[in-house]
């Protein structure tokens, strides 16, 4: 089996599909999977499996700043695949990169499956773009079309592109580094404040950043004054947020990761994460290995990863209310507080990123296989 990756997002860059891709370039390392990868620029210097990855000029995609659209030179990349014939290729982003793939896939007859990572839609709200939806819908369906498989990384987003009538949608789930993120990671607080409660990820519009702020704010004044919340992540409402809370104990920390970030999740008490628009959140399953009960909202992928009452607590979506609620009950009964913790540190434990790849890879035996076996009855 011989893969070809086509993203627009990868290392360095700083968003969950990034890390998962590069996680994955690092199983089929280890399994001596041969691959190569197609990537938007500046990578091939930061990465140890450099001479199979290759880089081309990029710009910054204006709803996620942290993607980048990629302007590949044809020529070169047309010379490569046609070197590497790969027995499949797997595009994980629609836009150019993406489309790249897309051509010389059905060029040269080569099986495609696709990956759906982020809910577009959903963010145009949040930038007063809803009117490009129906337009969005109908180049996602015809650009997911062409693949035998689209996976998805929760339950919740196979719902959502079942709905708008995408096919062969199967799941591709994530999982957690346990030895990283780790309870045995926590740091001793030098805070005179007897609670820390964390954010973590872009802070931006449409991770309901609108509803963090009036969690902090409307928080009861008795328990206000004995929590530090942690903010960890960069994006374009970072400024206003430390302007706004510039006089509380709110700590900013930028963008943090490997044993920085292990180190903030085991230290705090509640991981708190309003998003309504993940297709999975990665950062609410490091928060569990770290031993870190999640509060999270109801919409989304999120809340088929914490058990309500059992890891952490499932809120109503945009509602201060339901997560001060759920902060205040947590903070109040600390032996619950610990059972959740030790729940949810078990059930991150079952989420190995070695069994959800190899399962990855099943599939795409079996695309191949498919294929293959159509060839010849033709």
């Amino acid at each position: 089996m011989r893969v070809s990756l086509f993203t627009d997002t990868y290392i360095p860059q700083v968003n969950g599909v990034a890390r998962t891709l590069h996680r994955f370039v690092n199983h089929l390392e280890r399994r001596g999977i041969p691959y190569q990868l197609f990537v938007p620029e500046s990578i091939e210097q930061e990465n140890p499996f450099a001479s199979n990855i290759h880089a081309f000029t990029s710009f910054p995609f204006f709803l996620y700043p942290e993607c980048r659209l990629a302007v590949p030179n044809i020529i070169k990349l047309r010379q490569r695949l046609e070197t590497f014939k790969p027995d499949l290729i797997h595009i994980t982003t629609p836009f150019n990169i993406g489309l790249t793939g897309l051509y010389y896939g059905k060029k040269y007859h080569i099986p495609m499956v696709g990956s759906y990572h982020t809910h577009f839609d959903h963010y145009l709200r949040y930038y007063k773009l809803l009117f490009m939806s129906d337009m969005l819908w109908k180049y996602m369906k015809w650009f997911y079309s062409s693949f035998e498989k689209t996976f998805v990384p929760s339950l919740e987003t196979k719902e959502h592109l079942l709905n708008k009538g995408f096919t062969s949608v199967d799941l591709w789930k994530r999982g957690v580094d346990c030895s990283l993120y780790h309870p045995s990671k926590q740091k001793t607080s030098t805070s005179k404040n007897k609670y820390t409660l964390i954010y973590v990820g872009r802070v931006a519009p449409e991770k309901d950043m609108a509803t963090l702020r009036k969690i902090i704010k409307q928080l009861p004044h008795e328990m206000k004054r004995h929590i530090e919340w942690v903010i960890v992540g960069d994006g374009p409402l970072l400024s206003e947020m430390q302007e706004e809370f510039n006089n509380e104990p709110v700590t900013f920390t930028g963008y943090l990761q490997g044993e920085e970030l292990a180190a903030v999740y085991a230290s705090a008490d509640l991981f708190i994460f309003p998003s309504t628009t993940e297709t999975f959140g990665n950062v609410v399953l490091e928060s569990l290995a770290s031993g870190t009960p999640a509060i999270v909202s109801n919409q989304g992928g999120v809340r088929e990863i914490v058990e309500h009452n059992k890891t952490g607590k499932v809120c109503e979506a945009k509602s201060p209310t339901s997560f001060i609620n759920a902060i205040t009950d947590l903070i109040q009964h600390p032996n619950k507080r610990r059972q959740f913790a030790q729940q949810a540190r078990s059930y991150a434990l079952t989420q190995s990123w070695e069994a959800i790849f190899d399962q990855l890879l099943l599939q795409y035996e079996r695309v191949s296989f498919i294929n293959n076996k159509k060839k010849h009855l033709a």
